[in-house]
């Protein structure tokens, strides 16, 4: 009897391990790959060759905003449907738009591997198609795009910078690659850059007073006038004789402005193209205005890449990343 007891414990304690296992079978997912601000399309030759392809172009590879020259906001990798499978399916961002019988659009959260984004369009016509990417590509862009930042900052985890001049001057930490190193500090300013292959990459931090910005209607010109003054200050360009020379905001170009988060506080995002006051260089940039009210300050964060006669889009997108890693120390 005593034994048949112990057979009976055995039996269920392989019953309920063999449980565990296929459920863990089951709810496995791969590890997601693929280069960043990318997307896997999934599209017959015939639909991406015509206006559903124009469609598809108008809203995924549209130009970045505030770029020195069109560059997509994705890079997009058609292939069609025969051929989606095997490790294709376990890339990150995936737009799969199909002519079916049915009218849908939405997006599926970790279908094939994890972390992943499916954004799924079908409909019995073209024009069903198109509708339903004109209403979806929105929400589908920001979904690619959240999981495309998660992945950067992810990167940034191998090897993170340590140095602690923003808890000490801000109270702030930001996750960045240990290829990023304070180039200059003062009271109330910090510069920090990198170099890269035909230029460098660049953070700057500094506070304003919580009631700098008075006015909704003079918005714009107080954040162009507050950059121009940091940079006069703070950011010198070359040598010129006779010339004074200095960072400031491109005047040819209004900057895009738009309301937005960073780390739970309401921020205004500024994107748009600085260049030297005197001196031939430009490139763009992209400003978070952090309302610190707990503090009574408004923190300004800012990356800006120099970078000539080459693509700007995956540098201010490392730069966005690190910016919104964004954390206050308590």
């Amino acid at each position: 009897m005593k034994q048949f007891r112990t057979l009976l414990i055995v039996l269920f304690i392989i019953s309920i391990t063999s449980c565990k296992d296929v459920s863990q079978q089951q709810n496995y997912r791969p590890s997601s790959i693929g280069p960043l601000n990318s997307i896997t399309l999934v599209i017959d030759n015939e639909l991406w060759k015509g206006k559903v392809g124009d469609k598809i172009r108008e809203h995924f590879a549209g130009p970045a905003v505030g770029l020195t020259w069109n560059e997509p906001l994705f890079t997009i990798n058609p292939i069609p449907s025969q051929v989606f499978s095997g490790s294709v399916r376990n890339s990150r961002s995936i737009l799969y738009v199909q002519k079916d019988s049915v009218d849908v659009a939405h997006i599926k959260t970790d279908m094939y591997a994890r972390p992943q984004k499916v954004g799924i369009v079908k409909g019995t016509t073209d024009e069903e198609i198109i509708r339903n990417i004109d209403a979806k590509a929105a929400e589908m862009i920001a979904a690619f795009k959240e999981i495309e930042l998660k992945e950067e900052q992810q990167r940034f985890l191998r090897s993170l910078n340590k140095e602690t001049i923003l808890q000490e001057k801000f109270g702030i930490i930001l996750n960045m690659p240990s290829a990023y190193k304070v180039s200059k500090q003062e009271d109330n300013f910090v510069w920090i850059d990198r170099e890269i292959l035909k230029g460098n990459m660049n953070i700057i931090v500094y506070e304003m007073p919580g009631n700098y910005f008075k006015s909704d209607s003079t918005l714009v010109k107080d954040i162009i006038r507050m950059r121009d003054s940091i940079g006069q200050k703070y950011i010198p360009g070359p040598d010129v004789p006779n010339k004074t020379t200095y960072m400031r905001t491109e005047q040819a170009f209004s900057p895009y402005i738009s309301s937005t988060e960073v780390s739970s506080i309401s921020a205004v995002e500024v994107r748009g193209i600085w260049d030297i006051k005197n001196y031939p260089m430009a490139g763009p940039f992209i400003t978070y205005i952090i309302n610190d009210k707990e503090r009574n300050r408004k923190l300004v964060i800012e990356g800006f890449t120099f970078a000539p006669a080459t693509d700007k889009r995956d540098f201010m997108f490392q730069l966005e990343a690190i910016i919104k890693t964004l954390r206050f120390q308590e």
